[in-house]
């Protein structure tokens, strides 16, 4: 059993949605007791935190103005302001495959994003009554990869499937017209227990479309309390132990979304489908605590400041856009429940 959680320790150190997390359970001096240097390289350094196996997360983002202006045919400007946008995720993890030179784990999660004008039975712009009226969904599936090399290298692959799009519960699904992949690509060097980095290439939606850029992964643990947690230019996370049970993070991370959403309107008729792309930086400080061995809570809050949210044409997905949105910068927060492996597995 704890070979079989060390796999999601080892793994969640990595990647976009579970960055952060660690390989060693405790604090960074009940780690080093339990440090072997004959082990295989991996990505994590000790004094991060446990992984997380399974979330449950909401978030809120009050009160902001929203802005359009058209960009083709007759599609008009609007105005707006939205009283709060509301995101509520669920996500698990799981290992499956255990070696000494290949550790697989597979995840999957849904998310909801709503949008609650002000006065919506004021408003008459098509883009707004579908954001009013239709959620927007992600039903995503993943794989993640870990191949440590020898005692020095590893490498780290994962590649993503999501659905995302304004479908209902029950809408039948066109794979072809919600599916969005993304992947991760990352060779890495694992100098001491207290560094570790790599380099490599992420294909992602970071920045609203599809886009490769380069990524640079960076993990150090300075001393007792100070570490750094990174996936350069998407996620620097600075963390601060203050116990085995409480961790602080401070840092900044780079979030992007492609929906494909139908609006019914007489100024969309010459489109089937249209695509919302969404990027957005956010300033963050987030608070871990331990309720009860396995059972966590986080508390975030920062500082929102969009980067695109705009609308396309679903077809042809280089055209210019057909709406240009400006979002003011927001204050937001979150709260999130997760599971991490038990203490006692983990210090058998």
């Amino acid at each position: 059993m704890k070979k079989l959680l060390t796999v999601l320790a080892v793994l969640g150190c990595w990647g976009l949605e579970v960055q952060g997390q660690g390989f060693f359970t405790d604090s960074v001096r009940a780690a080093r007791a339990q440090y072997d240097p004959q082990e295989l390289a991996n990505p994590s350094v000790l004094g991060q935190a446990k992984s997380r196996g399974v979330i449950v997360r909401y978030e809120t983002l009050p009160r902001f103005g929203l802005r359009s202006e058209g960009k083709q045919g007759d599609i008009g400007n609007s105005e707006a302001k939205v009283l709060r946008s509301n995101k509520f995720e669920f996500k698990a993890y799981a290992p499956v495959w255990n070696r000494p030179h290949l550790k697989v784990v597979v995840g999957g999660g849904y998310q909801l994003e709503e949008f609650n004008f002000k006065e919506p039975a004021n408003i008459d712009y098509p883009l707004y009554n579908t954001l009013e009226d239709k959620d927007l969904r992600s039903l995503d599936g993943q794989l993640i990869v870990l191949r440590p090399i020898n005692q020095k290298n590893w490498l780290l692959f994962r590649v993503k499937g999501e659905l995302n799009g304004d479908y209902g519960k029950y809408s039948q699904i066109s794979f072809s017209r919600y599916l969005r992949t993304s992947m991760e690509v990352i060779y890495g060097w694992k100098k001491s227990p207290y560094l570790s980095y790599g380099v490599g290439a992420q294909l992602g939606y970071a920045f609203g479309r599809q886009t490769i850029y380069p990524a640079f992964m960076y993990n150090r643990t300075f001393n007792d309390r100070w570490g750094v947690e990174a996936i350069f230019p998407a996620n620097v996370t600075f963390r601060r132990n203050f116990s085995e049970k409480s961790f602080f993070y401070l840092g900044y991370k780079i979030e992007g979304a492609s929906y494909n959403i139908n609006i019914n309107n007489d100024q969309f008729s010459q489109y089937e489908t249209v695509e919302l792309r969404k990027s957005e930086i956010r300033g963050r400080f987030r608070w871990d605590r331990e309720i009860y061995d396995f059972l966590w809570f986080g508390l975030e809050t920062g500082y929102r400041y969009n980067h695109k949210f705009g609308v396309y044409d679903g077809e042809n997905k280089k055209a210019n856009p057909l709406i240009e949105n400006h979002i003011k910068d927001a204050i937001f927060f979150n709260v999130e429940l997760f599971l991490v492996p038990p203490r006692r597995f983990l210090k058998q």
